[in-house]
């Protein structure tokens, strides 16, 4: 960040009351109590001018549902003031999907205005005319931005300077370099007839290093092959030489 202000998420959304919700416990709550970044919930419905205080309408050219009037919902973004240095995000499945790389940058700016639709959608002119840049967390559809919002929320508040306990928390983990994370073991050592792993309890820093990194290419090569498609050279391991992982079952 390049201010010594908290980084803070402002969310427009028809249901401010959902908020803190989750993100007022464990590290995030923790963090928001401390300061170290700020949440404004704010009503989409205090910017509607009748006196029912109506946000939607039918969408033109007919269909089911309702959407989110362009008036209503553009008012409501420039009450917000949210300055030029701001993303100005819209939690919607046809986004870009969210990536841990795009939480790191989000993480690193001031913190971004964050739109939750509802209903059938957004009006295209608000946007294109608010330069709304649309963000999906995953292939399914929910009743609303809210939740996805927060899962955005928090992704980029851990990441915060002074959240996490430890700084390596959140450089040895999924996606953290590409790839999804080892197996994690922890006491008793024999659990239910299966022990941990004997070359994590061997003290040998070097070789766990090397057992960790094979596990994690491993684990990403069987279950996401499409992150796997992306790592040059096919993640090379740190030792130097050229790990092709074998595919695992969970048997």
């Amino acid at each position: 960040m390049t201010n010594s202000s908290p980084w803070r998420a402002t969310v427009l959304t028809l249901f401010p009351e959902m908020f803190p919700g989750p993100l007022g416990v464990s590290l995030a709550g923790r963090a928001l109590a401390a300061g170290l970044w700020q949440l404004e919930a704010r009503d989409i419905r205090a910017s509607a001018t009748d006196r029912h205080r109506s946000v939607d309408d039918n969408p033109a050219g007919g269909g089911p549902g309702m959407g989110l009037r362009a008036d209503v919902l553009a008012a409501a973004i420039d009450a917000a003031e949210i300055g030029p240095e701001r993303p100005r995000l819209l939690m919607s499945p046809r986004g870009r999907p969210l990536t841990q790389a795009r939480v790191v940058e989000l993480a690193r700016g001031p913190g971004p205005l964050i739109v939750c639709g509802r209903f059938e959608g957004v009006d295209q002119r608000v946007i294109d005319g608010r330069g709304l840049e649309e963000v999906s967390i995953g292939d399914y559809v929910l009743s609303g931005g809210e939740i996805a919002a927060m899962a955005l929320i928090d992704s980029c508040v851990r990441l915060l300077p002074g959240v996490m306990g430890k700084e390596a928390s959140g450089t040895e983990e999924s996606f953290s370099d590409g790839l999804l994370e080892y197996p994690q073991y922890t006491r008793p050592q024999l659990f239910e007839g299966a022990p941990i792993p004997e070359i994590l309890t061997s003290g040998d820093h070097a070789k766990v290093a090397s057992w960790r990194r094979a596990e994690s290419e491993a684990l990403t090569a069987a279950r996401r092959p499409d992150l796997w498609a992306q790592i040059p050279s096919k993640a090379p391991n740190r030792a130097g030489r050229q790990k092709t992982p074998k595919n695992k079952t969970d048997g």
